[in-house]
């Protein structure tokens, strides 16, 4: 009887054991997960800031082309222009309402 609660005890150690070298791993693994997780984030961060100063720079070169007359940009253009002037309407009726 107290044989088998000794062999009890030393499996359930070994157990004990077994269980606190897998927490050990597991912990070791989720830390370089985390750094590997704010390093893609970082990485995603100046793409996505490459990708926005892409799509500004292409938007730019439409309009330039709008301006230098090519007719495949005169729609590009005009909008431009009314989203201009709808602006300047819209400082100007702040303007108005301020009382300057």
């Amino acid at each position: 009887m107290l044989q088998d609660l000794e062999n009890n005890f030393s499996e359930l150690e070994k157990k004990i054991l077994l269980l606190q070298k897998n927490y050990k791993n597991l912990a070791e693994k989720f830390s370089e997960l985390n750094i590997e997780h704010e390093e893609l984030k970082k990485k995603y961060d100046e793409e996505r800031k490459k990708s926005q100063v892409l799509a500004e720079e292409q938007k730019n070169i439409k309009l330039y082309s709008a301006i230098s007359g090519n007719p495949e940009h005169n729609r590009l253009m005009k909008n431009h222009i009314n989203r201009l002037v709808k602006e300047i309407d819209f400082c100007i009726a702040q303007l108005q309402n301020s009382g300057l």
